[in-house]
């Protein structure tokens, strides 16, 4: 049975502006990789794998090390995540932007209706007024 064609959404243009944005510039690309790889089960499974071969059969004091470690990576995670979050807020108010231009837009559209069509209305009942009078 042939499969059928998948009817995709229209996109938000701030979220096709976000990702041009992440594609063109590297350091955003290096950014999102780090942050999707730390937000993973397998980031999770690595290093339970690398800790219990550091202190099992690496070290036999691995504690000040792993400490260090550990920090160090702590710091420059909780980094990522800031990036992410500001990059997530900065996405949220341009979308915020667009949308509240596109419902600006659409109550001046609808007003500008609304005027012409009580013009019309105002027009046509006098119309008829006149042809009662007749």
């Amino acid at each position: 049975m042939p499969s059928k064609p998948v009817n995709k959404a229209p996109r938000h243009p701030a979220v096709l502006a976000v990702e041009a944005q992440r594609a063109a510039n590297l350091q955003l690309r290096i950014a999102d990789a780090i942050t999707a790889f730390a937000g993973s089960m397998r980031f999770v499974y690595v290093h339970v794998a690398l800790f219990a071969v550091w202190m099992l059969f690496i070290e036999s004091n691995p504690w000040p090390t792993l400490t260090l470690v550990v920090s160090l990576e702590a710091i420059f995670l909780s980094t990522f995540v800031m990036i992410g979050q500001n990059r997530q807020a900065a996405f949220q108010q341009a979308k915020a932007d667009h949308d509240f231009a596109e419902s600006e837009l659409e109550l001046k559209t609808n007003t500008e209706l609304t005027r012409e069509i009580h013009a019309l209305t105002t027009e046509l009942h006098r119309r008829l007024v006149e042809q009662g009078n007749a």
